[in-house]
Order: structure tokens, then sequence, then C-alpha cells
């Protein structure tokens, strides 16, 4: 106890130590990877709900940082944009196109110029698509007639976007369900210029264990400004006309579904008193319906924020509720029966209840499962349902086919895996919409499933059917070898001809019309390589074992020019995984027959600098899912040193010369990898967390707090072993970093430390950059400070 004392009384001091920083402009990568990066992303591609007609949507290549530096609130864990009253877009589509499956036809919509705009979405009768037009002060809500190809605006600069996404189709495809500014609602408010008083917690004798979440609410005004933005008015607005329809009153509405029959609306209503714990979607809240006038039919549920929920628990009380699919107007939801515990001894841990229209009788409890629930995927049969559980101490998953009008009728077991067991992982089962619901695909007994056929060779997906009473199961298609290609969906009539998504190493991804009973494809898209220099890069899977025997997997990427026998600078770039056990930790996941895009602030760009690099090296961390961090450090050294040695048995990699990278929990393990061994050259570590002492209740999957496993918290956290860290890192971190764990002071007093015992260390702080790294000039520039930092201690180490 005395010696973690110690150890923590360090923490407080670094913590209160200043580094200064200087400003430099933004650097620029070699001219081959700006122009890979400025070249034009291929279209997004989206089926209608019948699978006759594409939709093709480009799209912006990068936000540039003029954008991104923006004024934005970052309070309730949201980051608004006030100028537009929207949650930030980080990525804009920019033009749209229709193309007809069965004749090809192909229609450009006319768009205004320079237009930006995000959500397309499809009316279930597939006769409209809506979105929302972005502007510098506002946004529109326009939609496409898909007959005629003509696109409008169907109100001014009045959708709010800040909750719910704005826009939801209503069930009879005629109209549009939309949060908008509220009338009359006046400037905001401004930050008061002497403060009235202090800001103030407090808190006595409730348990509060929540995660480190960014991005909170802090004061008053914070509450103010949340308020202003988040309150809207729900909107009906008709696509034909244009005409609105006022629901109800003003609020702050997180969520607002309409039952199937479009007689009732769901509405979840945040409430004060808010939260400065937890984001808004943990705040006291309301689940009300209500008729389509906005007057409340019923109170389903009125709920306190959920500071309380245990680490791993859930809420207690009414959660997820949704409007069951294929009912006019009933309700489901589930509820806990172990108080939201997971470590609480309950012979069930979940019931499942319903109530239909008129909503006032008592809620039918349908099913109890013994884990905890983990959703409902209905059927196209009305009452039918395929009901999952989980148990996340055996990280197992169990599957039922229910009958929810029927909850006499004993579940029927339908699978029953290893979460983890990618090899056995069955698929996903085939959606379609039927009456405005999203529903199972089926044929009489028989449902269809896809999937990414993991296997030691690979990925190799597929698409078979099942029967449900049977249990039979067939495969209707499977990837070839050599490509990579996956299920899209069935179009035209009966189930004959599929759609599918094929690419290889050396062949963008395209559409393709695929014939099941004559195996041919016809192409539907012609999308070109942005990149067509890197098509020669050598990319291959190897698989290798470390020295405890645990099979381990990765992807090798040489340069277009590499010569057999050469020995090049290396780079390994990992993400550490926990496993149950040896089987699943060495299962091969992915594919090497995939195409490469080079985007972004990829790894994978090293290969046009003359470098070996191994990506997705697996770096599993085996053991029982409590106590699996008490050997963390050992596995991933472990790990990196038997991806060293098959670089080095290989004759690929020079072992004095490997580089090692990674991103968030990446970055977390680049950094203990250099302190507590000495088998690389430099390290690159991005959006760490460094000092877990600071994620006190928890982070990734480990499951104790702090205080109960004290010794396992210090002994992962690299920040405690900054004095052992004598290789050179580079450390970078955006300053608006907003992901759960990962505060930037986490590298600030990382970088303090390692300044403090005279390391070879760089610190790049990213203005206006959240987890991930947007701006064109944040993402050109991180790529030069790595090729700059792997080449001076890396490839030129002397």
């Amino acid at each position: 106890m005395k010696k973690r004392l110690v150890l923590l009384s360090l923490v407080l001091v670094f913590l209160f130590q200043f580094s200064g920083f200087s400003q430099e402009p933004y650097k620029l990568p070699p001219k081959e990877v700006i122009n890979i990066l400025d070249a034009p992303p291929t279209p997004r591609v989206s089926m209608s709900p019948a699978r006759d007609t594409m939709l093709l949507t480009d799209s912006e290549s990068m936000p540039t940082i003029a954008y991104i530096s923006q004024p934005m609130l970052r309070i309730a864990g949201l980051r608004i944009t006030p100028a537009n009253d929207s949650a930030q877009v980080l990525s804009f589509s920019t033009a749209m196109t229709l193309k007809t499956i069965k004749d090809g036809k192909v229609r450009k919509i006319d768009l205004p110029a320079g237009i930006k705009f995000t959500g397309a979405s499809w009316s279930g009768d597939g006769k409209w698509i809506a979105f929302t037009r972005y502007l510098e002060n506002g946004v529109e809500l326009w939609v496409v007639d898909v007959t005629t190809g003509q696109a409008k605006a169907l109100t001014g600069l009045t959708v709010n976007m800040v909750l719910r996404g704005g826009v939801a189709w209503m069930p009879d495809n005629k109209r549009l369900l939309v949060n908008m500014i509220v009338d009359g609602r006046g400037p905001a408010p401004q930050p008061p210029r002497v403060p009235i008083g202090p800001d103030i917690q407090e808190t006595s004798g409730k348990l509060a264990q929540v995660a480190t979440l960014q991005d909170l609410l802090k004061t008053a005004f914070d509450e103010k400004l949340f308020d202003y933005y988040a309150t809207s008015h729900l909107v009906e607005v008709d696509v034909l006309t244009g005409q609105t329809r006022k629901i109800g009153e003003p609020g702050i509405y997180a969520d607002a579904n309409p039952s199937p029959d479009g007689k009732y609306l769901l509405v979840n209503c945040i409430k004060r008193p808010y939260s400065y714990s937890v984001a808004y979607s943990g705040f006291a809240k309301s689940y009300e319906i209500w008729d389509m006038t906005g007057k409340l039919v019923k109170l389903l549920a009125d709920l306190p924020p959920n500071e309380d929920v245990p680490i791993n628990g859930v809420p207690k009380g009414m959660r997820s509720p949704n409007w069951q699919a294929l009912k006019p107007a009933t309700l489901i939801w589930v509820e806990a029966l172990d108080e939201g515990k997971p470590e609480k001894v309950v012979p069930f841990r979940d019931r499942v209840l319903v109530l239909p229209a008129p909503f006032t009788g008592e809620p039918k409890e349908v099913l109890k499962v013994e884990n905890r629930y983990a959703g409902m995927t209905w059927l196209d049969t009305p009452g039918l349902a395929l009901a999952a559980e989980t148990n996340w101490r055996k990280r197992w998953r169990t599957t039922w086919l229910v009958d929810i009008d029927k909850p006499g009728v004993a579940p029927k077991k339908i699978f029953d895996l290893n979460t983890q067991d990618a090899y056995g992982n069955p698929g996903s089962p085939v959606m379609t919409t039927k009456n405005g619901d999203r529903v199972i695909l089926q044929d009489k007994d028989w449902i269809y499933l896809s999937g990414s056929g993991s296997s030691p060779k690979g990925d190799h997906p597929f698409l078979a059917r099942m029967n449900l009473k049977t249990m039979q199961k067939e495969d209707l298609f499977r990837c070839v070898d050599g490509k990579y290609q996956s299920f899209v969906g069935f179009t035209g009539e009966g189930r004959g001809k599929i759609i599918i998504d094929s690419e290889s190493k050396t062949e963008v991804p395209n559409y393709y019309l695929y014939d099941l009973k004559a195996k041919k494809m016809q192409a539907l898209t012609d999308f070109k390589d942005p990149a067509p220099q890197l098509t020669g890069v050598k990319k291959q899977l190897i698989k290798y074992k470390r020295d405890d025997g645990v099979e381990l997997s990765g992807t090798l990427y040489l340069p277009a020019d590499y010569k057999e026998g050469t020995r090049l600078p290396a780079v390994v770039w990992a993400y550490p995984m926990e496993y149950g056990d040896t089987s699943t930790a060495g299962q091969v996941r992915g594919s090497t027959d995939r195409f490469t895009f080079y985007r972004g602030t990829s790894q994978l760009f090293f290969v046009t600098q003359g470098y070996a690099v191994l990506d997705n090296a697996t770096m599993p961390v085996v053991g029982d899912p409590k106590t699996v961090n008490d050997t963390f450090v050992p596995q991933i050294v472990a790990n990196a040193k038997a991806a060293i040695d098959i670089l080095d048995k290989m004759g690929v990699g020079d072992p004095k010369r490997v580089g090692v990278g990674g991103h968030s929990y990446g970055a977390f393990m680049t950094a203990n990898l250099l302190a507590h061994c000495d088998l690389f050259a430099a390290g690159i570590a991005r959006s760490g967390a460094y000092n877990r002492t600071l994620t006190p209740f928890g982070f990734q999957s480990e499951r104790r707090t702090l205080w109960e496993a004290p010794d396992t918290y210090i002994k992962m956290s690299p920040f405690m072993f900054a004095d052992k860290i004598k290789t050179p890192i580079l450390m970078i971190h955006g300053q608006a970093d907003n992901n759960s764990g990962t505060f930037p002071i986490q590298s600030e007093r990382l970088f303090a430390a390692l300044k403090g015992f005279g390391a070879t260390a760089r610190f790049v702080y990213l203005p206006y950059e959240s987890h991930g790294y947007s701006a064109r000039e944040s993402v050109l520039h991180v790529l030069a400070e790595m090729f700059e930092w792997f080449d001076k201690y890396v490839k030129n180490k002397k």
C-alpha cells in the first residue's frame, strides 16, 4: 500500500508539471502521398427497399482545417455547430445519381452547385429519397422524386439536426417527421461577463461509477446552451406539398418514432435535472405515447439520470422501448430483474413486456432470459422473432426463436456460440422491408443468412438459407478464392439473382448482378482505382506463433518494387484485443484479397516510403475476462517478439530496424512495449491513454475499478514507467479528443514525464482534431511527422 501511495503521489506531481508548446506551420508529406489522398473517393451505394435501384452518392475527400475550426459547443456529450443548429458533421455528400438495375439506366440528380448534404434515406416504398442540405447558416430538408429524378427543398433553414438526426419517414411514405427550430426562439444565450458564483457539484451516498466521458455539461451556462440548441418542435412535413403541421409543444426529444399504423408517437423526452457525469442519452427522461396531435396518451416511464448504473450493468426500469413489427401499435420493452447489476445472482436477468394500443391495460410479460437481453429481430410472420441474450463472463451469445404472441410456447434455441468465435459465426439474418417495418426475409420456414465466412485462409463471405424447423442449412453463394465478394441483397423476381460487391487485391470494389443458378456476373458499376500507382504493392497473410504456442497472424505489405531477400525497415501496427481462450485468439480475421484503399493517416502509407508493414498484427491478451489484464504487459511483449521474429525469419525485415505504432488502445500498447522491452527502434503513439488511474472505473474490457485492482492499473500504465522509456517515441493527439478515456491530458502528462527523464520524444498536438484526424492539413501533417520520425530512428538508425 505504501508503494502504491508513493506512485500515486508521483502522478499528482506530474499532473501539475508545466510543459510549453511551440506552434509550427503544417507540414506536407511527399507529393505522391498527397496525390493519393486528394483523389476523390469512390461513390457510396445505397439500394432501394425493393433492390431494383441504386443510389450512388459522391462525397468530399477531406474537410479543411478552416471548416473544422468553426465555433463548436462541446456539451452534454454532443458536438454542436451553432451556425447551422446541428451536430458537427465532418463528411458531406456532394452529388447523387440513380441507376436502375433492370435496364442499367443512369440519371444524375440535378442539385444546386456546391451542395453539401447528409442522410440520404429511402422512403419505405422506394418512391422518395430524403436528405438534409447544409448551408453556412442552417439546414434545409430536401426530397428526390425517384420516378422523375427531380429534387426540391421542402423547408427553409429551419431543421434542427442536434438530436435524432432530424428526419424520419412516416409509415405512409408521404410524410416526414422532422425536428424543427422553435418559432421565435430568439438569439443564443451569451456567457455572463462576470460570474455570479462558483460552479458546484454535490454527491451524497449514491454510487456513480461512470466512465471518464468528455464533452459533458460543466456549468449552469452549459445547461442554458443545451436547452437553447437541443430544444425543437416535432413537425410533420408533406413531401408532395411541403405543407407542415406542428405536433405537441417544443421540448428536448432524444427520439420520436411513429407506430406502424401511424396513429401514435413513442417519444423519448429529456428532462431536468441534467447530469454533469453522463451524456444527454443518460439524462433524466420520460418515455411517452402521444397521439398525432401531440396529446399525451400514456406516460410509460419517468426515469432518473443513469449515473448509478453499475460497471457493465444496465439501468433499472424500462429500457429499449420500441414498436413491435407487423402490429398496428404494440409496444415492447425490456426490464432488468437483477436491478441492472451483472454480479447479482438471479435465476433470470431480464424480462420482456408488451402493451398494445390503446395502452390502458397492464403490460404483459412475454419472455424471460437467464442472461442479459441483447435485442429482438422480427421475422416476416407476425409475433415471431429471434431474441438474443449474452453472458459477459463466458463471452457467449444465445439466440432463440420466440413467439411473442404465444408466450406459453417454449423458445427454440437457434444459435449458441462464443461471441469471439469468428469461424463459428453463422452470419446475420437478411432483412427486408414489409409495410414499413424492417423484418427478417422469410420464405415459409426458411430464412437467409449472410456473413463474413472467417476461416484459416481468411474471410470468404457467404449467403446461406436455414430452415427454422429442421435447422438444415444450405450455402447459396460463397466468395471464391482470390477475391472478396460479399452479398448485398436479392433483386428481381424470386431468389435467383443477387447483388454482390466484388473486389480483389488489384480490383477496386464494384457492384455486380450475380445469377445464382448460372453463376455468372454482370457489372453494375465501374468505379476506378483512385491510386493506380499503388496497385503493384505486394500483400499477403502471414501466420506465426508466440513462444507459448498461441497462434498469431497479420497482413504483410511490401513495396511494389521489392526484391526478394532484401531486408527492409519494418513497421508493426497493432491493436490489442482480449480473448477468453487461445483457440479464438488465434483465428484469422479479415482477408488479404481485399482492395487496399490508402486514406487518412493510414500506416499503410509507409509502404510508399520503402518500408515493410505488418498491419493488424494480432495482439491477443488471453485469460479470464475478470483478470485478463493482470498479464497484459508480458503477453503484448510476447506478441511483439513473435512479430519481429517472423519478419526476420522471412528475410523481409531487419530486426534492428523495426518501429511499432498504434492508435488509441494501440497507442497505449505502443507506450507499454517501449517501457517494458527493447525490441523496437522507435514508436508512434496516436491518441492514447497512458495513465490508467485517470480511468478508475474501468477501460476497454476491464471490469474492475482502480480500488479493486490497484496493482493491475499501475502495472498497465506506461506513465508509471516513463523513466524506463528510452526508445524514441512520437506522440500525436487531437486537442479536441472526445473519446472516453483518451483525454488530451493523457498525452500532455506522459510527454512531461518523458521530458523530465530526458527521453527522446516529440509531441504533436493537433488543433481542433478529435480522436481521429479529419482536416486535410492535419492528415498530411501527421503523415509527414510519422515518415520523418521513422526515417530518422528506424530506417536510418545507426
